[in-house]
């Protein structure tokens, strides 16, 4: 499946890149590893500050969280505006998300600013919403017309976010989001958006696929990354061992260098990260809302993205990472629980600060990586975690 997925991907028309070829083609750009955290905004129009002031993208809050995220090493952010369809058969995309499209589009290119004159480049995702269940990945419709329908809603979704990244200087952008239901065929209607999308924005391009979708993506060849949600499950049993946890995300290396190779692009995980509970490495991609007696583990969390870090960084065929996520307001507690993915006021934000400082193998040379043998777990007080906001480089040295 992989050998034939890529070799038609190969046959496709070639674009003009904004990397040359080569799996380690960002390396040799020289312009350091990708050091990245997700911002996602305040899913509620309805939440405002203690004076009213808006709390979202573009905010005095978002400016603060920048702040806090340039202190801890981060060289790149993330966002994440949204559309929104009604269910997965549904064949139009709504521009408005919890306020108007226009309202959004404003508030993300002040974001995309403020990030820029901190020094962090910008990554903008166009994000899809499913309002009720089900994953985007599952999107289907029973017609060749429902198809050409939503296709044509969802080239006007991408193309209005290209042009206001391209207004607002964002570096990078994703053209979709898991498009696991399509993204291995429709190959004329893929060739034609990108080059719509090359037409109106000068960055960097890639796509979010989902972890066990990118050896099936016909259109990697007209992108400059191959960009993953990197949810692997790093176990299959629970109370996994931290050998366990090494092994299994260094057994992931061989098939994406390959996968690097054979498309002479660099991979880039666009979203990685884990949840703060117990054995959240075995399906990494389950929201605990509907768990019973959830237990929180913020070790857990680390020691996997760990393991993650340790297996990828020394590659050069390796470009960086985005985590998953922060929200646009530091201490934001509305979006998810304590045992969510953000990383803030836990165990793994200094551990993320050790691997910000570190050397990678995409960083240029001289620097020479030299790899861990475990996890750089931080070694502390045990309730220091309990700060809303640790010092940041007070866990930094080994």
């Amino acid at each position: 499946m992989l050998r034939t997925a890529l070799l038609f991907c190969l046959m496709l028309p070639t674009t003009a890149y904004a990397l040359p070829p080569g799996a380690d083609a960002w390396t040799a750009m020289e312009l350091g590893g990708i050091r990245g955290i997700t911002v996602g905004p305040i899913e509620s129009s309805q939440q405002r500050g203690p004076n009213g002031e808006p709390l979202g993208y573009g905010s005095e809050a978002s400016e603060e969280l920048l702040d806090h995220l340039v202190a801890m090493g981060a060289n790149w952010i993330s966002i994440t505006p949204f559309g929104r369809i009604w269910a997965l058969d549904t064949p139009e995309i709504e521009m408005d998300f919890e306020a108007p499209y226009e309202v959004n589009r404003q508030d993300v290119k002040r974001m995309i600013r403020a990030a820029r004159a901190r020094g962090l480049r910008v990554l903008l995702i166009p994000h899809l919403w499913v309002e009720t269940t089900g994953w985007r990945g599952e999107i289907d419709f029973e017609t060749p017309a429902q198809w050409a329908r939503y296709q044509e809603s969802y080239r006007r979704f991408v193309l209005a976010w290209a042009r206001d990244a391209a207004e607002a200087g964002a570096d990078a952008l994703s053209i979709g989001v898991e498009c696991k239901s399509w993204s291995g065929r429709f190959g004329g209607y893929w060739t034609r958006l990108i080059g719509e999308i090359r037409a109106v924005f000068p960055g960097w391009l890639t796509y979010s696929a989902n972890w066990d979708e990118a050896e099936n993506v016909l259109f990697w060849d007209q992108l400059d990354f191959v960009g993953i949600n990197a949810f692997y499950p790093l176990a299959s049993e629970d109370d996994a061992t931290d050998a366990t946890y090494a092994e299994r995300a260094a057994a992931l290396v061989p098939s994406l260098r390959e996968l690097a190779e054979v498309l002479q692009m660099p991979i880039l995980f666009v979203e990685v990260g884990y949840t703060t509970r117990a054995n959240a490495a075995v399906q990494p991609w389950l929201w605990p809302d509907g768990m019973e007696g959830v237990v929180i583990d913020e070790r857990e969390q680390a020691r996997a993205l760990a393991a993650s870090f340790d297996a990828f960084l020394p590659e050069d065929f390796f470009a960086g990472f985005f985590v998953w996520r922060y929200y646009a307001r530091l201490d934001d507690v509305s979006q998810e629980a304590f045992w969510g993915f953000s990383t803030h006021a836990k165990m793994a934000e200094p551990m993320l600060v050790n691997v910000f400082e570190d050397r990678w193998g995409s960083d240029p040379a001289p620097w020479p990586w030299e790899p861990s043998v475990s996890p750089r777990l931080p070694v502390w007080h045990p309730k220091s975690w309990m700060s809303p906001t640790p010092p940041l480089g007070a866990f930094a040295g080994r």
